[in-house]
């Protein structure tokens, strides 16, 4: 059994990978500062570590010809947004430290998660935005905090390769969803507080969207994206890759998806104070498909309902659909 290592193995992208690994044969040490929230791992071997100090990341990175490293202190648009030095302090320390592990280790090959968040912001003002193609990050404007990060940790993993031979792999997500993913709590992503508004709304109830609601982006379902992960390890390509779906639509459009699956007329209430991020952002595909063979298979709508009926299902186990109803009662 080829013996790799996923950190980040506590979150929700690096749970489902886990799973993923263990299904192909492959032995797997989790790593992270907590454990999976909703079920349990399935990595033969779970290790509690701090990957922000370098002899943990030593630890993490032993007996292992493969990293993939997810480990990030991240969440949805109010967090990055509220969270900047916090953020890119934790990040930056865990991934030169695992960088540097992973080269005194002797690890075979090295795949780090980046984020659509590098995008400068001068190509993403219009709701009808051009899919943005990975040659578009420069010149530089990305995300302030967590694109910075994202962007600078890219270079890193490229400088590694050509100084040390460290084989890298970047993967850039373009906002990725689905079940076992944080709902609540405010490190949640818009697929996910919508579903869990929406869950807790009766029938013609009103909620909150953050922005005017036209802001645009496309959406990719977890599953897709751990067999993008996959594919992209198993290949020979080391420049940055977009890892998403190509669909474009609001997030007005969004809530009226999941709507419709929860079989609800809900209304919106704009809060135009709330933060939204970018006007509009989507994913060229034209690299992911000649690289990979391959793209996101999945439909929104589809990866929407299974994302829905799971956190309905959370939402009653815990009592708080019960509880709204009987508030509103």
């Amino acid at each position: 059994m080829q013996r790799v290592l996923v950190t980040g193995a506590g979150g929700f992208i690096g749970h489902h990978l886990v799973n993923a690994l263990v299904e192909r044969g492959y032995w797997v040490r989790g790593v992270d500062i907590k454990l999976p929230e909703y079920e349990e791992t399935r990595a033969q071997e779970f290790e509690l570590l701090d990957l922000r100090n370098q002899a943990n990341c030593l630890r993490a990175t032993r007996g292992v010809l493969e990293v993939y490293n997810l480990a990030a202190n991240m969440g949805g648009i109010g967090f990055i947004h509220a969270h900047k030095a916090e953020i890119m302090h934790d990040n930056v320390l865990i991934n030169v430290h695992m960088l540097e592990a992973a080269r005194r280790n002797g690890i075979k090959r090295y795949l780090y998660t980046s984020s659509a968040c590098v995008y400068p912001g001068y190509r993403q003002n219009s709701p009808e935005v051009t899919p943005l193609k990975e040659e578009d990050a420069y010149p530089a404007d990305p995300e302030d905090g967590y694109g910075w990060e994202k962007l600078f940790s890219e270079r890193q993993c490229r400088h590694y390769y050509e100084d040390h031979g460290l084989e890298t792999r970047v993967v850039r997500f373009h906002n990725i969803f689905g079940p076992l993913g944080t709902y609540d709590g405010g490190r949640e992503k818009s697929p996910a507080a919508i579903c869990r508004k929406i869950a807790l709304a009766r029938d013609g109830d009103e909620i909150e969207v953050w922005g005017d609601g036209h802001q645009t982006r496309s959406y990719c379902y977890i599953a897709d994206c751990v067999i993008g992960i996959y594919k992209l390890m198993q290949s020979d390509h080391c420049e940055p890759l977009n890892l998403g779906q190509d669909r474009l639509i609001s997030i007005n459009e969004l809530v009226d998806i999941v709507a419709a699956v929860a079989g609800k007329r809900i209304r919106k209430r704009h809060n135009l104070s709330a933060p939204q991020g970018v006007r509009g952002r989507n994913s060229d595909n034209s690299r992911l498909r000649e690289v990979l063979r391959w793209e996101p298979e999945i439909s929104l709508e589809e990866g929407l309902r299974r994302t829905y009926e799971w956190i309905r299902e959370e939402l009653i186990g815990v009592g708080r659909i019960q509880a709204a109803e009987l508030v509103a009662r």
